[in-house]
């Protein structure tokens, strides 16, 4: 399987179960997408039905952030034993109706809790999706992860923009009641034609439970490449986080641009991983996954020195575009590279550790901001792009076989 997904491959039969598998799982990402980004553009309507302040909204929000990572470890033995198809339904189905809770709080407090449950859906979900998704390339043969990743991406999309219109004529609760409801019929049908259509799971490479403490070499030696992936994810996660909390503000503060401006340049940089996804199929089949990585890293570095040094708002807006294009693939393919050496287990270590630098990257920057300004702050993104492509370099031999 390893050469199925970093060589070139030539035309493989599919099999229609496995279509039907591609189609419903690509449902799930677009569907996980589109909640995501529905409950997103609600956040002002809920902060002022809750009363919460800056301070104490940013506290609350973290519960989704926090409960992602905290419950994917679990979702990862849940895959395992129940295999991932059965868990991307379950958890589906508890994202779409977890949905429904935030406009019902009225206290800060009250909307951190419930965050923690629908971050646990969102985690859950995001681990047992990419875990069949790993399975379904083993089969298919072909590198097709950022393809499932685009779908993400243009549900979120298409959550934002159809929030953007409701949001005017709808309360949050109705809007968000709606989602469920959408959800929920995706689930249904998405999740028939997944569990009807199985496909054999990616055999586990981690060692058993049992055998997994620190004074074990042969766990350290299994674990290491899933950790380096998860590191790989962690410095495009960083940014991507980065980008949607200060992107837009360095775009106003620091360069003048008016507010179509200055929402211009994340939807840019939205648009362009959008893009580099849609075509990272084709990318990782000619040039292989460590190549995909190395030219991945290195234009999101380029990119966003000029998105955080440009001297007006539009060559900053053309750099944030750049480092869209480059950020685009180096999360997927590290998350299907880890579930290839590590199974579900794989995926759920290396998605844990990615999506730490989610919770990393915002308060990084503002801390930062605070001390040198948003400018340099914002070019630690640059540099932890730099280092995925330096620790994709440095690991290509061990890990690809390939240069």
């Amino acid at each position: 399987m390893r050469r199925a997904l970093t060589g070139n491959q030539g035309s493989v039969p599919t099999e229609p179960r496995l279509t039907r598998s591609r189609i419903a799982l690509t449902a799930f990402f677009a569907m996980d997408g589109f909640l995501f980004a529905g409950w997103v553009v609600r956040i002002p309507a809920i902060k002022a039905q809750t009363g919460a302040g800056a301070g104490s909204l940013g506290l609350a929000l973290l519960g989704v952030s926090a409960g992602a990572v905290a419950f994917m470890m679990i979702a990862g033995r849940l895959c395992r034993r129940f295999g991932s198809p059965l868990v991307t339904v379950a958890a589906a189905a508890a994202l779409s109706l977890s949905i429904v809770l935030p406009p019902l709080t009225r206290s800060a407090t009250a909307l951190g809790l419930v965050l923690l449950v629908f971050g646990a859906a969102y985690g859950a979900l995001n681990v047992a999706m990419n875990s069949a998704a790993v399975a379904l390339i083993g089969a298919l043969r072909r590198p097709v992860m950022p393809g499932f990743h685009a779908a993400f991406s243009l549900g979120g999309m298409l959550g934002a923009g159809l929030g953007g219109l409701l949001a005017g004529g709808l309360s949050a609760t109705v809007h968000l009641l709606v989602l469920a409801v959408i959800g929920l019929l995706v689930t249904l049908v998405a999740g028939r034609a997944l569990c009807r259509n199985p496909v054999p799971e990616v055999p586990e490479q981690l060692p058993a439970p049992e055998d997994r403490h620190p004074g074990n070499s042969r766990a350290g030696r299994a674990r290491r490449p899933v950790l380096v992936f998860g590191l790989i994810a962690l410095c495009t996660a960083y940014g991507e986080g980065a980008m949607a909390d200060w992107g837009a503000l360095h775009l106003s503060q620091d360069l003048d641009a008016g507010p179509g401006t200055a929402a211009a340049g994340y939807a840019v940089f939205a648009l362009a991983m959008t893009v580099g996804r849609l075509s990272g199929t084709a990318v990782v089949q000619r040039f292989g996954a460590a190549r995909a990585l190395i030219a991945g890293g290195t234009t999101a570095t380029a990119g966003m020195l000029l998105g955080a040094l440009a001297p007006t708002a539009w060559w900053a807006c053309a750099g944030f575009a750049v480092a869209g294009l480059g950020l685009a693939n180096i999360f997927p393919i590290a998350l299907a590279r880890a579930g290839e050496t590590g199974g579900p287990d794989g995926v759920a270590v290396a998605s844990t550790v990615g999506y730490g630098g989610m919770l990393l990257g915002p308060p990084a920057i503002g801390f930062l901001a605070e001390a040198v300004g948003l400018p340099a702050a914002l070019t630690t993104v640059a540099l932890l792009a730099a280092l995925a492509a330096g620790i994709a370099y440095a690991t290509r031999r061990a890990h690809t076989g390939r240069t």
